[in-house]
């Protein structure tokens, strides 16, 4: 089972790039994130015609989260955070065969001390507690995302800049992550490959992609269930080089 993660930054920009993806790449699962697409408006037919059914969470303008599966439906369908009150559409989760997938657009925060740093801490809290009920039910677990957090010093271009104080690297962020590791859970990525510089995310200013100055914020975690099972796992660059790029490229691990 290929299952990948991709924010595509606009599913209504982005829509060509995911379906040339999608029979290049052929996942066999994907969340998406940041689709920006109320629910009336998902492409649910365009993906069909590939082959993919899909379970969506959208709102318009911003956040949208979606599920697709090849060749069959997504299966007990949970839409947001169980029990947290949020407006924005950030989270959803679905069963594919014997495997949970939790897809998870993590909020930015904006920067440190504001409120927007608060409701992140806060969000990530309840994701904490959903997880670990959903850990409970299906130890097969798979959570992925764009997580809005550099794990270590190794996904970030300069630690001396991507530091304590800086969103997305600090501390609070870090720990609460952490947290969600402590649950049973690990870094894919960091099970095959411990180098640095590995990155999914890249500013479209000052020729970022080009220069390789990016960050690694979009994860796939696998729960101890299925850390055995984990055949390959990476990053696919090739999307971010294509024509009006997301700034984001699919994260991706392989189950045996």
């Amino acid at each position: 089972m290929k299952i990948a993660s991709w924010n595509v930054n606009s599913l209504n920009v982005r829509l060509p790039q995911l379906q040339q993806w999608l029979a290049e790449f052929a996942p066999d699962v994907v969340g998406l994130q940041e689709t920006k697409l109320e629910d009336h408006r998902f492409p649910d037919a365009a993906l069909a015609e590939l082959g993919y059914r899909s379970a969506f969470h959208g709102q318009k303008t911003y956040n949208g989260v979606a599920i697709l599966v090849r060749d069959q439906t997504p299966e007990q369908v949970q839409i947001a955070i169980p029990g947290f009150d949020d407006a924005q559409a950030r989270a959803i989760a679905a069963t594919v065969d014997d495997v949970r997938i939790v897809n998870l657009y993590v909020v930015n925060g904006q920067d440190v001390g504001t409120d927007k740093y608060a409701y992140k801490l806060r969000w990530l809290d309840a994701v904490h507690g959903w997880l670990a009920e959903e850990l409970r039910a299906h130890p097969k677990l798979v959570v992925l995302g764009d997580f809005n957090i550099a794990p270590d010093d190794r996904d970030v271009p300069d630690p001396q800049t991507w530091d304590d104080d800086h969103i997305l690297t600090s501390t609070a962020e870090r720990n609460a992550l952490r947290r969600l590791l402590a649950l049973g859970l690990h870094d894919a990525l960091r099970l095959h490959n411990h180098e640095a510089g590995l990155f999914s995310w890249w500013d479209y200013r000052q020729a970022a992609f080009r220069r390789n100055l990016g960050l690694r914020i979009d994860l796939t975690l696998v729960s101890d269930a299925l850390k055995a099972q984990v055949a390959e796992v990476g990053i696919d660059r090739t999307p971010r080089g294509w024509e009006r790029p997301s700034d984001h490229a699919p994260a991706f691990v392989t189950l045996r």
